[in-house]
């Protein structure tokens, strides 16, 4: 009995962590739509997800696999600090995309470390798409 207890309290923490980040992922796509987003690709969210960009000398490239790695299911670990990373796709860490102010804070700092500026909402949006599915 106690087994059954334990695998629907686990059912129903994960449907929850599901629940929670399907709430905040669709509330950012319908303010990245309002900010002028008119699609949200996850293949685009891929390729940016991978593509190196230039840092302030030609020799600093980066991406966001250099951090967060290619396979999103797997940890990463900071280029500088070398601070582990969990792992970002939500199929595997249930605590990823359930909060709004902490996603738009990473996608601030990010953004702005890897591609030297803001995104944009669509780049957002797709990066948004990209990750969630994982």
């Amino acid at each position: 009995m106690k087994r059954i207890s334990f695998l629907f309290s686990c059912l129903y923490l994960g449907a929850t962590a599901v629940q929670a980040e399907s709430v905040a992922v669709t509330r950012l796509l319908k303010t990245y739509k309002s900010q002028g987003a008119t699609t949200a690709s996850r293949d685009q969210g891929k390729i940016m997800w991978q593509k190196q960009y230039s840092g302030k000398s030609p020799f600093n490239t980066r991406s966001c696999a250099s951090c967060h790695e290619t396979d999103l299911k797997q940890s990463g670990k900071h280029v500088k600090t070398k601070k582990v990373i969990k792992p970002m796709a939500p199929s595997v860490n249930p605590e990823r995309l359930t909060d709004i102010k902490e996603i738009e804070k990473w996608f601030r700092r990010n953004c702005k470390w890897t591609l030297g500026r803001e995104c944009s909402p669509a780049e957002k949006a797709s990066l948004l798409t990209y990750i969630s599915q994982q």
